[in-house]
């Protein structure tokens, strides 16, 4: 049987040393040393099977034991804890979480807990759901665009890079359309992104072009 420490690596020192700190005296008390340690230092924003911890996942055998300091250390969401709980018991492999001295290991208890732990992803789920309905609503309601705002495809335009450029172009007069062709746009792109960054003063807009007078004399038909 192995051990596994699981640390959830931060930039606080002090929270890291409260780990294994919790970790080790836990073990110590129930009998789970040697402790092999496993440090992840990838953000608690990305899924669990992405961090070391799918990796501790994959390595660990039926019978081995995870220590970890709380259970929030597993995942940021109810949804990922469950999932993460879920695989290891499937696996056979018992969490310890040393804080709250609770152990998942198929017990009649550790099932409760599960159950428990389903039903807050549930409401979790059903939270995230609502909230997101009632932005939408209340932006249609203030009348605002649901999606991305027009003329930005992304956070970042493709002509964001060549602001410097653009901007000095145009104060030498250069116009609009050869500043696109120079820099391999439509010009319709680059008007919108002078508009999204303040530069509409620059674009002129297009008058339809006067008539041009017909001559009297071109309307009258040749006598024969």
């Amino acid at each position: 049987m192995t051990t596994y420490a699981y640390i959830r690596v931060s930039t606080d020192a002090q929270d890291l040393n409260n780990q294994r700190h919790g970790v080790i005296e836990y073990a110590k008390k129930h009998g789970l040393e040697p402790l092999s340690f496993f440090e992840d230092t990838a953000s608690g924003k990305k899924s669990w099977k992405a961090r070391d911890l799918g990796k501790l996942l994959d390595q660990a055998r039926a019978g081995d034991v995870l220590v970890v300091a709380e259970i929030s250390r597993l995942a940021r969401s109810t949804l990922q804890v469950l999932e993460i709980l879920q695989e290891a018991a499937k696996q056979e492999i018992a969490v310890h979480v040393a804080k709250s001295n609770m152990v998942m290991d198929g017990s009649l208890n550790s099932r409760i807990t599960a159950v428990v732990l389903g039903l807050a992803a549930e409401i979790e789920r059903e939270f995230i759901s609502a909230r997101t309905t009632e932005a939408l609503a209340r932006r249609k309601a203030e009348g605002k665009p649901l999606g991305r705002p027009k003329g930005r495809v992304s956070a970042v335009h493709k002509l964001d890079k060549d602001q410097d450029k653009i901007k000095e172009m145009l104060a030498k007069g250069v116009h609009k359309t050869s500043i696109a062709r120079l820099l391999g746009c439509n010009p319709d792109t680059l008007y919108e992104w002078m508009k999204a960054n303040g530069l509409s003063r620059h674009i002129k807009s297009r008058k339809p072009a006067a008539p041009v007078p017909v001559s009297a004399t071109k309307l009258k038909r040749k006598s024969r």
